[in-house]
C-alpha cells in the first residue's frame, strides 16, 4: 500500500485526485492522511468527495473514510469497469475535476465510457468546461483515445448546478506528446460569459481586454444565457497556434468591476504571449499525468508552480518516470523519461 501524506507540497487537492487516478491505473491501494491540510478548511469537501466516491465506483475499490470532512481516506481499487454513470457533485464543487480524476483510467479501459457530471463547470479554482474541452482534451486526443464532452447547463459559483456528459472511446495505448516552443498564433479571441446578469458587463470585458491587448473588435464574442441555475459570469482570453490552444480565465465577483476582471485574464495571457512557450502554467499541471502515463513526453512551459510540482512527487510514487526541468529562453522545458 502506498502512504501518502497530503499535508506535503502545497497540500491541496490534486495530491488526492491524482493518486486516486493513479491507484485505479496501476492497481496499487492507498493510504492518504492529512487530506488538504493545506486549505482553510482541510478535509473533503463535496466535490472531493465525489471524486473518491466515483473512483470507487469505476474502480469496484473498497474505501475507507469517505465521508464528508474526513482527512484520511484508504482505497482499495479492482479492475476497472468501463460503462455508463453519473455523477454528481451536489454542490457547486467542481465537476470537471471529478471528470479529470477518472479520465485516465477511463481512457485506458477495455472498452467505451458514457458520463453524466452534475454540479459546477465554470469554477474560479478549477479548469472551467471551454478550458476542458478546447485546451487539454484535444491534447489528450492527441495521445490516442477519443473524448468528446458537451455541455448540456453551465453551473457557475455558488449556485452550482451544472451538467456536462462525456463519451470516451480508450486506447490500448498512450502516445507521446511533445510540444516545444509555441508556433505562430493562427487564431485569438476574447470571449465573455454571463449568465443571468446583464450583458453590458460582457461587452466592458470583452472592449477592455481587447484594447489592452491590442485586438481588433473581430476578436470579441459575447455569450449570454439563462439557462445558469445562478448568476455568473466569465472572461476568458483565447490563444490559438498550430499545437495548442491556450485559455487563460477570470471569474466576475461582486464588488469587482468588469475591467478590473477583464485586467486579470489579459495579465495572464500577456505572460504567455511573451514567452515562447507552449503551454501556461495551469495546462502544464494537467499534462503531468497522461504524459507519466505514456512513459515519456515533453513541453515548454510559461512556469511550474508549486501545484505541479507537487503532482510530480505524487505521480513518481505510482510509476517509473522521472521529470527533467530546465530554463530554457525565459521559459521552462519539462521531460518526462522513464526512470
Amino acid at each position: 500500500m502506498i502512504q501518502i501524506d497530503g499535508s506535503f507540497g502545497e497540500g491541496g487537492g490534486q495530491i488526492l485526485r491524482t493518486a486516486l487516478s493513479l491507484s485505479l491505473v496501476t492497481g496499487r491501494p492507498i493510504q492518504i492522511d492529512n487530506i488538504r491540510a493545506g486549505r482553510e478548511r482541510p478535509g473533503l469537501l463535496r466535490q472531493h468527495l465525489t471524486a473518491v466516491l466515483a473512483a470507487a465506483e469505476i474502480g469496484q475499490a473498497q474505501v475507507e473514510g469517505a465521508v464528508l470532512g474526513s482527512t484520511s481516506i484508504g482505497f482499495v481499487p479492482g479492475p476497472v469497469k468501463a460503462g455508463e454513470y453519473r455523477f454528481a457533485v451536489g454542490s457547486a464543487g467542481s465537476g470537471t475535476l471529478v471528470f479529470q480524476t477518472v479520465l485516465p483510467a477511463l481512457m485506458l479501459a477495455t472498452s467505451p465510457s458514457k458520463l453524466v457530471i452534475e454540479g459546477g463547470t465554470h469554477n474560479d479554482a478549477a479548469p472551467p468546461f471551454p478550458f476542458l474541452e478546447r485546451a487539454f482534451l484535444p491534447l489528450v486526443e492527441r495521445m490516442g483515445p477519443r473524448v468528446q464532452v458537451r455541455l448540456e447547463r453551465p453551473g457557475f459559483y455558488p449556485a452550482g448546478g451544472g451538467r456536462f456528459t462525456a463519451e470516451i472511446l480508450p486506447t490500448v495505448r498512450l502516445k507521446p506528446l511533445h510540444l516545444g516552443e509555441r508556433a505562430e498564433m493562427t487564431g485569438r479571441r476574447v470571449v465573455a460569459i454571463v449568465a443571468n446578469l446583464p450583458r453590458d458587463i460582457a461587452e466592458r470585458e470583452v472592449k477592455t481586454a481587447a484594447r489592452l491587448l491590442e485586438w481588433g473588435p473581430e476578436t470579441q464574442v459575447i455569450e449570454s444565457t439563462r439557462e445558469s441555475a445562478g448568476p455568473g459570469n466569465v472572461v476568458m482570453v483565447e490563444v490559438e497556434s498550430r499545437a495548442v490552444t491556450e485559455i487563460f480565465t477570470a471569474f466576475g465577483k461582486v464588488g469587482v468591476s468588469a475591467e478590473r476582471v477583464a485586467k486579470v485574464a489579459v495579465l495572464d495571457a500577456r505572460a504567455y504571449l511573451g514567452s515562447k512557450a507552449a503551454v501556461g502554467e495551469h495546462l502544464a499541471d494537467q499534462l503531468l499525468l497522461p504524459m507519466a502515463l505514456a512513459g515519456s513526453g515533453s513541453f515548454t512551459a510559461v512556469k511550474l508552480n508549486r501545484h505541479a510540482q507537487t503532482n510530480m512527487e505524487v505521480i513518481r510514487r505510482f510509476l517509473p518516470v522521472r521529470f527533467e526541468c530546465s530554463e530554457a529562453g525565459g521559459h521552462v522545458a519539462v521531460a518526462v523519461r522513464p526512470e
